[in-house]
């Protein structure tokens, strides 16, 4: 299903069934009102719900580690929708068969996967659920339904969030001056505050020793292999620097895209200045049309199109092979911090690095910081009344340019 289509079923189904499972909850509470004396357990099953953005799952992996930490690699659980599921693969800290994919091909397909997998969780007998999801409704939901006995999300008090109920044990309060990664984490340590609690939660510092980053490193034959690829489709030898670009950006925030005519331009400057310079253009299977338009404008023979031709752990190989990657504010920024071999210049606009930038020791942004940025938050669902990206636009391609040169002039000493 695209965004559009999962924003209207959110916003149309989502108020109504949040506020029916909101009844339910405080009539299953007053008859549990006569348990209150009974000594709280701690987590021992974790479920995190993180359905969308391969990206984002990379800055929560320090939660994730966390969680396995306290209840153990065998005890924790991840719901994702199944595209969004090979980041999870590469992480690998949880069992391959505790990753609980969601079909979102169709409402078709969606519904019965739902079901099954909620069935799955009642039979697995999790007693925590944590929403990583913001102010989504359908997490909200799918927690309240999960008979999770702990269920940690976020809430909105007295902010004008969307409405989703009061269907959380442990109630976050929203912090738009925090990081996402530290705030992720945050969410564990209130999975394991016992009530009663002092809300708003959580009044803890985040643990700063849990904040590092995972790193990707591909084996020898892996690295081979890809680079076999890309000389295959180069025809020559791959020569320095190796530069990747990305010009593409999900679809649920398109508004991210910088100009496909600026790549264009960086591109041109790259192999003016570096004549062995090699361009790679990256992306999935449905941008390998216009990475290979963008590719024959351009008119090198040093200038190749990956996208749609890896899968995502060859694409990490690429990056552990390149210099650099330039890339709009999307997953490739946060994959590429798994490879500190790399440099990775990311581009802001609707969204701001300050909550949500890569944090890998060789990850580099840059944003436009006009007065309307950032438009895209927890608050709106992400979704922008802009439909003139100026922040993107500002960005100009002589700016990246002067970044670019001055990254690949670093790494050559």
């Amino acid at each position: 299903m695209k965004p559009d289509t999962i924003h209207a079923l959110d916003r149309l189904f989502g108020p109504p069934l949040s506020l029916l499972l909101t009844g339910y909850r405080c009539i299953a509470d007053l008859f549990a009102a006569r348990d209150a004396n009974r000594e709280p357990e701690p987590p021992k099953k974790i479920l995190f719900l993180k359905m969308v953005e391969q990206g984002a799952t990379v800055l929560a992996e320090p939660a994730i580690r966390e969680a396995v930490r306290r209840v153990g690699r065998e005890n924790v659980y991840f719901w994702v929708f199944k595209e969004n599921r090979p980041i999870l693969d590469i992480l690998d800290l949880l069992p391959p068969e505790n990753i609980i994919t969601v079909d979102a091909g169709s409402l078709r397909t969606f519904v019965p996967s739902v079901l099954a997998n909620l069935r799955r969780i009642h039979d697995l007998r999790i007693d925590t659920v944590i929403d990583m999801e913001f102010f989504s409704r359908a997490s909200a939901i799918l927690a309240a339904l999960s008979g999770a006995r702990i269920r940690v999300g976020l809430h909105r008090y007295t902010m004008e969030a969307p409405y989703r109920g009061n269907l959380f044990t442990h109630r976050m309060q929203y912090n738009p001056h925090l990081h996402i990664a530290p705030y992720y984490l945050l969410l564990i340590q209130a999975a394991f505050t016992p009530p009663p609690h002092d809300e708003p939660l959580l009044k803890e510092l985040p643990l700063p020793s849990a904040l590092a980053m995972p790193v990707f490193t591909p084996a020898a034959d892996e690295t081979a292999r890809v680079r076999a690829l890309i000389e295959k489709e180069l025809g020559a030898p791959l020569g320095k620097p190796f530069v990747l670009l990305n010009p593409n950006a999900s679809d649920i925030v398109p508004l991210r895209k910088w100009p496909v005519e600026n790549f264009e331009l960086l591109t041109r400057s790259i192999l003016k200045r570096w004549p062995d310079a090699v361009i790679g253009l990256t992306g999935g299977r449905a941008e390998s049309a216009k990475a290979e338009e963008m590719a024959a404008r351009l008119g090198s023979t040093r200038i190749v199109s990956l996208a749609g031709k890896t899968t995502l752990r060859e694409l990490l190989a690429a990056y552990a092979l390149a210099d650099l990657l330039v890339t709009n504010d999307s997953g490739p920024g946060h994959f590429s911090s798994m490879v500190p071999s790399m440099d990775s210049l990311v581009l802001f606009g609707p969204e701001t690095p300050a909550l949500w930038g890569p944090l890998g020791p060789a990850s580099h942004t840059l944003a436009s910081g006009l007065a309307c940025s950032p438009c895209v938050n927890p608050f709106n669902h992400r979704f922008s009344a802009c439909r003139n990206p100026r922040c993107m636009q500002t960005l100009t391609a002589d700016r990246v340019w002067q970044e670019v040169e001055a990254i690949l002039q670093h790494r050559q000493g």
